[in-house]
């Protein structure tokens, strides 16, 4: 009986390469997500193998949910820490992403004034055939037209 039990409780647990193929997060990744503490191999196998347990496919599925949203790997080790002391995180994350969308605004006025920047150096562009001493192109090395 005891042997039975053992090998049920072994089929509860994932080999890194099934973590990898259940996930779509390659063993490099894993391996690293391990080592700053996002995720925990539960034990290892005789031969030294990591042992997972299936909610690490759920960790991994957030992991890669919020680094699509913009956050870092180091917010998201402090959102799992909350988690892992048994507090509810959606309060830092929503905190987070209020960040992320002013620095999204801030990036789109940025990506705004650069357009408008080129916009002006190409409505009065000029092929220019001589070529000018210390310049690439003079057209948009000229100090006059750029605002930085």
């Amino acid at each position: 009986m005891e042997k039975s039990s053992m090998l049920t409780q072994d089929k509860k647990l994932l080999l890194i390469g099934q973590v990898k193929d259940l996930s779509g997060i390659s063993i490099r990744t894993i391996r690293y997500y391990e080592s700053l503490g996002l995720i925990n191999s539960l034990s290892r196998t005789e031969g030294g193998f990591r042992q997972f347990s299936f909610d690490v496919l759920t960790r991994l599925a957030f992991i890669k949910r919020a680094q699509n949203l913009g956050l870092s790997l180091e917010e998201i080790v402090n959102i799992l820490q909350v988690y892992d002391q048994g507090q509810t995180p959606c309060g830092d994350i929503k905190e987070k992403l209020e960040e992320k969308v002013l620095q999204i605004d801030r990036q789109i006025d940025q990506l705004l004034t650069l357009r408008s920047e080129i916009k002006g150096l190409l409505s009065g562009w000029k092929n220019v055939s001589d070529q000018h001493e210390n310049t690439i192109c003079p057209i948009i090395q000229n100090t006059s037209t750029l605002s930085n």
